[in-house]
């Protein structure tokens, strides 16, 4: 990494990173990015036992400050306020860091985090693009570090009961995953280059990201919707119901993907699709549907499981209902209104030091992730595409140059 605090040698981390203790058992936390998802995991850490929110970090002086103040609403005190996060890490006080910034920041920060000795908790997606990903697993392997993953759902009572239910074979060899996620988004019009706003360090807003005028449908949402910044629906929303049906099918990465789809009705100034099916297929024919529809749809978010015994529906969050044939019964629909605290999971595999503890643990949210981008790359170049996965490369030049990306200096990985 180009960064003066983080040429350490593999060596000093390895001694120095085989455990944790903190004054008084307390575990100190830095936030870097304090938007909704930033917000919200203040919320869910605050009124945690023994837990600090030591520093905030956002390139927006004013989002930082509404943070701050939620905060000592809270719990009466102020954090360290900084716009680069490069200073949190400097902090050898912050025992770990919660990243919640844009996606283009997520996997540099992670791993600069690691590098300094920091424990990560990423929020999804946890990489901008494939090859960031795998370096962002490396990363905590080579420097020892608990890294948890933001695919919450691992920690929710409904989906482990989903799983053990799929898991002990109740509906079989499951086979095929479908799944929706129908979502709500009208034109963000067209915004002409302009001044950013005072508050707004720009230059550390972009980091790794291509040199470029600011203009208002960036910051602080609409940034999902651009190629260079975020990857469309599919890796904001769409990884978490990736990630839940990988869980249950216990598959990792697929052999070929195709994914189709457009930008309809309307025009506006946003790159990524509105409307995407995609495809994973296993070697074996196993193969996982997830279907985009941001488009007025009156459809609620679904998982169905089909297996060889019988099929599963998960209606969103709520319940599960299993069918065993056409002509047989079904089971009672299941719920559980269990959340558990993820980020009180990240903390309990800290202080035990036992990265087996994580509910999603790096690089499980990684490989649900790389799907996404997997499933992006077809869309981009417009074909089906197969995929090495003991290489980690396509079987096409144009697909196997949008597994990584050129980063602007000094923020490189």
């Amino acid at each position: 990494m180009e960064r003066r605090s983080f040429l350490l040698s593999g060596a000093a981390f390895a001694s120095a990173a085989t455990g944790w203790a903190g004054a008084n058992d307390r575990l100190r936390l830095g936030i870097l990015g304090t938007g909704g998802r930033g917000r919200a995991l203040l919320r869910e850490a605050a009124p945690m036992a023994n837990v600090e929110i030591a520093a905030l970090c956002d390139p927006d002086s004013q989002r930082m400050d509404q943070a701050n103040a939620d905060l000592v609403e809270r719990t009466g005190k102020k954090a360290v306020l900084h716009a680069d996060l490069r200073r949190v890490l400097d902090d050898k006080s912050i025992d770990a860091v919660l990243i919640a910034s844009t996606n283009h920041w997520h996997a540099p920060s992670a791993i600069w985090a690691c590098q300094a000795g920091k424990h990560v908790y990423v929020e999804k997606p946890v990489s901008h693009n494939f090859v960031e990903g795998q370096k962002l697993v490396e990363a905590a392997r080579r420097y020892k570090r608990i890294a948890q993953g933001g695919t919450q759902r691992r920690s929710w009572g409904l989906w482990k009961k989903v799983a053990k239910t799929i898991h002990d074979g109740t509906i079989g060899d499951v086979y095929l995953s479908k799944w929706v996620f129908p979502g709500s988004r009208e034109s963000i019009g067209f915004k002409s280059p302009e001044a950013p706003p005072a508050n707004l360090n720009w230059d550390l807003w972009l980091g790794p990201a291509p040199d470029q005028p600011y203009h208002a449908n960036l910051v602080h949402y609409n940034w999902h919707w651009f190629w260079d910044f975020g990857n469309g629906e599919l890796g904001n929303n769409g990884i978490h119901l990736v990630d839940v049906s990988r869980w249950m099918m216990k598959r990792g990465l697929p052999s070929r993907v195709v994914s189709v789809g457009g930008r309809y009705g309307y025009r506006d100034q946003a790159e990524t699709p509105n409307t995407q099916t995609t495809t994973w297929t296993y070697d074996d024919g196993a193969a996982i549907v997830g279907e985009i529809r941001d488009l007025y749809t009156a459809e609620t978010m679904s998982w169905d499981f089909f297996g060889t015994k019988g099929h599963l529906h998960c209606d969103g969050d709520k319940q599960f209902v299993i069918r065993f044939g056409r002509d047989k019964e079904l089971q009672p629909p299941v719920t559980d209104s269990e959340r558990a605290n993820h980020i009180e999971n990240f903390a309990a595999a800290i202080r035990a030091n036992k990265p087996e503890l994580l509910a999603a643990e790096i690089e499980q949210t990684a490989i649900s992730t790389a799907m996404c981008h997997l499933g992006n790359i077809s869309y981009r170049v417009g074909r089906e595409l197969r995929f090495d996965v003991g290489q980690a490369q396509f079987d096409d030049d144009a697909a196997n140059a949008l597994l990584r990306r050129s980063y602007r200096a000094p923020y490189r990985v």
